[in-house]
């Protein structure tokens, strides 16, 4: 396809994770057709991983409840774009994509029903949804329109470093609060964890999410930690993006702050239990290449990102923990030593050291 095309429209209806891991598809449009229109679609609440995006030109947030306000909106959403792209393989994601885009591309795994195909009509195409990682199925959309894909999660960000009171010139930040139980590492190793950092001469900045549980237990650990800076939920994800790529170390279980991290650039310490991270293991910055870095078991270290998996023989299992919900607890995070995030922090600063 050249580029002729007026507007795109790339709809993600799930997670935040989900959609920032759609930036490589954005950013692939973005430098095939530089004149073109990209606007994004997404769930309310996940705006913010998009802020400062410089591939974006509106951020459409999925309307609520009130049926007046989704009728106008679906009103003004229809046959908007010339492009719609579901990035995202579910049913929602593929009726907007069909709705707003005079040609309509979309994923679709092998298995969602096949009458859909029949229901929505489009162009579908599958991905492998245990075996490539996360930012190459939306790819896949990229490809089914002639582009090369260009693989680089586009992190939040903003050009000027955020004044932040209380922040010292060399710290680590530690982001301690997964969305779910079942990614968590133990309490006491991130007090141990955070210690060390400071007897090493380093700040430790405690970052998480904007509820009472992150809010609470970051204080907890502030409170446990000399020096420690808790900027729990007080800080908007562009500026949190700009201070982390500032830090001499990141360390984070397998969440989306992680994943940000990781694109920054910053040393990245990944703490892997239950996930699959051929799929979901933070994606290095600057690597271009096609297959996912990182193995279904194992740990590795690649680029900027040092990837930890737990050692149980059960591990990844790919499920919520081991009693099977997203409250329990996983036990081969439990059992993740200290001493192997330590030593992984010690060669990450080490060769950030001789990069330098």
């Amino acid at each position: 396809m050249k580029d002729r095309q007026r507007s795109v429209l790339v709809v993600c209806a799930r997670r935040i994770g989900d959609v920032l891991l759609t930036t490589p598809l954005i950013r692939t449009i973005r430098r095939s057709w530089p004149d073109t229109r990209i606007d994004v679609l997404v769930p309310a609440g996940t705006e913010g991983i998009l802020q400062g995006n410089p591939d974006i030109g509106e951020v459409l947030l999925m309307p609520g409840r009130d049926r007046g306000a989704r009728l106008r909106f679906y009103l003004r959403l229809f046959r908007r774009y010339d492009i719609a792209l579901a990035a995202t393989a579910s049913d929602r994601a593929r009726f907007l994509a069909r709705w707003a885009g005079r040609r309509c591309l979309g994923l679709w795994s092998k298995t969602d029903p096949a009458r859909g195909r029949r229901l929505i009509p489009g162009t579908w195409v599958d991905f492998n949804e245990t075996g490539e990682h996360a930012i190459e199925s939306p790819l896949r959309l990229a490809k089914a329109l002639g582009l090369t894909p260009w693989r680089e999660v586009v992190p939040p960000g903003r050009k000027l470093f955020p004044a932040i009171p209380g922040l010292r010139q060399t710290y680590a930040v530690l982001h301690p609060c997964p969305k779910f139980a079942y990614k968590a590492w133990p309490r006491e190793r991130w007090i141990g964890l955070g210690r060390a950092l400071a007897l090493d001469g380093m700040q430790v900045v405690l970052t998480g999410g904007p509820t009472d549980d992150d809010k609470q237990f970051c204080a907890g650990l502030a409170a446990e930690i000399p020096g420690a800076l808790d900027l729990c939920g007080s800080q908007g994800f562009d500026a949190l993006a700009r201070m982390i790529s500032m830090a001499r170390i990141f360390v984070g279980p397998d969440t989306v702050m992680t994943h940000v991290a990781a694109a920054t650039g910053v040393p990245t310490i990944a703490l892997f239990g239950p996930s699959n991270p051929v799929r979901w293991g933070p994606w290095p910055a600057r690597l271009r290449q096609t297959d996912s870095p990182w193995s279904f078991r194992g740990s590795r270290h690649f680029g900027n990102v040092w990837l930890l998996q737990g050692e149980a023989s059960c591990v990844p299992c790919l499920l919520e923990g081991c009693d099977r919900h997203v409250a329990s607890r996983s036990r081969c995070l439990d059992e993740l030593p200290l001493s192997r995030v330590t030593a992984a922090i010690a060669q990450a600063l080490a060769l950030a050291s001789l990069r330098q």
